[in-house]
């Protein structure tokens, strides 16, 4: 286990000793090394939520560690009811959805509200993005909508669309378990139909009810009984839109924390090839961020070499890949 979490807290130290090991000039790895520490400081904070039942928990396990909430765990003191689990600079603030009771309900809404206007020591709103997570499996989605319209996107401020992500659970259960290809874990034809319909339908009731044109996905976190195996459907799919709607010069903290499970990633729609779209979206923070300022030529591959296998390794993960090499692509600049 200590050897596991070594190398998932080494991706700026790989940093760090690629540009130790070039061959450009002194003055200039200074640069690059200032900007890594930047990236190092970086923090990312999302908020999840959604209606009781929606799955949030199995999807938070899913897509970052089964042993997520003993990493480190705590009630906010500012906002009683929304869980904090922080995983190095990856915070996820797992707050309760509507649908509990009017009381309960409205004690809901003013926590998230409240955490939604914090703001960090830079003035900055301190939750990067809000996860909602809809149940598949239930077509009233009334409440859902409640809080995305009336409660989160009014209080998003600026760049509303690119700091909210909505994706529906349990897409698998969505037509109660028909039309789903248990063997190969994917949805037939006509739950697919369901599904787009579906997701159309989301962004309508939103775009009417708010303005703010979003994109729905759908995916299943899979359900886990003893003895049972866990098999979520689109999850990469789900962490590509995650790092899409992250600022870049944050998506590094992503790699030291997705799951090293092969098996949470393997099973996606054939419509992008996401594994190779995350390991992009780490590459181009590396090439935008961390070269910032530096003049280093068009070959960054010479340094970013072992950076760059990294990326490869754990975004290769993502779709159950043993080995990803990015080194190749890096040279190509």
């Amino acid at each position: 286990m200590s050897s596991e979490v070594n190398e998932k807290s080494s991706i700026f130290e790989e940093m760090q000793k690629d540009v130790y090991n070039s061959s450009i000039p002194d003055s200039e790895k200074q640069k690059i090394l200032t900007n890594i520490l930047k990236l190092k400081d970086q923090k990312i904070n999302i908020m999840i939520t959604g209606a009781t039942g929606c799955g949030k928990s199995s999807t938070i396990n899913a897509l970052f560690s089964t042993e997520v909430a003993k990493v480190g765990v705590g009630v906010d003191p500012e906002t009683l009811e929304i869980t904090k689990y922080e995983l190095d600079n990856l915070i996820l603030w797992d707050s309760p959805g509507l649908g509990d009771g009017k009381e309960a309900d409205n004690r809901h809404s003013k926590n998230i509200i409240k955490k939604l206007n914090e703001v960090d020591k830079n003035g900055n709103a301190l939750i990067d993005l809000v996860l909602v997570i809809l149940d598949g499996s239930t077509r009233d989605l009334g409440t859902s909508y409640e809080l995305i319209n009336q409660v989160i996107i009014p209080n998003l401020g600026k760049d509303k669309k690119d700091r909210i992500l909505v994706a529906i659970n349990q897409c698998d259960v969505a037509m109660k378990g028909r039309y789903w290809d248990y063997k190969n874990n994917k949805p037939e034809p006509k739950l697919l139909e369901f599904l787009d319909d579906k997701v159309d339908s989301v962004r309508k009731r939103i775009k009417e009810g708010t303005g703010v044109d979003i994109e729905p996905i759908y995916f299943s976190a899979g359900f886990k009984e003893a003895g049972e195996e866990q098999r979520p459907y689109n999850l990469s799919k789900l962490l590509y839109f995650i790092i899409q709607h992250t600022p870049k010069e944050k998506r590094l903290v992503y790699l030291d924390n997705i799951s090293s499970d092969d098996d949470m990633w393997k099973d996606n729609d054939d419509l992008k090839d996401y594994s190779t779209e995350i390991k992009m979206s780490f590459i181009d923070t590396v090439s935008d961020c961390a070269t910032n300022g530096a003049d280093i030529g068009g070959d960054i591959g010479s340094i970013f070499g072992g950076t760059g296998e990294k990326i490869g390794r754990a975004a290769g993960t993502v779709v159950g890949a043993a080995v990803g090499v990015v080194k190749a692509i890096f040279s190509k600049w």
